[in-house]
């Protein structure tokens, strides 16, 4: 038999309050569902699921994705509302180097 966790200091009734913020950034930028589908990668179903349907919990990279590909960006408060930042960088952290043109080309 399977378990249930719950959340005690998290807890909403209909859908994660993200959704809304995601919902609200997304109609701020006045762009079409399509066009957030091509700017991030995330499909138009997975949008008309989140705002429309019966998606809860969305996965924290999908979000991710539409709030950097609208312009946005995402922190993190402790009680006080002051930024909290990264100590040291994650351990497993890849860097891309960048190709040039010339580069891309020859590829």
């Amino acid at each position: 038999m399977g378990t249930l966790k719950i959340y005690r200091s998290y807890n909403f009734i209909d859908k994660d309050p993200v959704i809304d913020v995601v919902r609200t950034l997304v109609e701020d930028a006045g762009e079409s569902y399509q066009k957030v589908n091509e700017m991030s990668g995330v499909s138009t179903t997975t949008l008309y699921n989140w705002f429309n349907g019966q998606t809860r919990r969305p996965q924290y990279c999908t979000i991710m994705a539409i709030v950097n590909a609208l312009g946005g960006s995402v922190a993190i408060l402790d009680n006080q509302g002051s930024v909290i930042k990264p100590t040291k960088p994650a351990k497993n952290a890849v860097r891309r180097k960048r190709r040039t043109g010339e580069q891309r080309l020859n590829a």
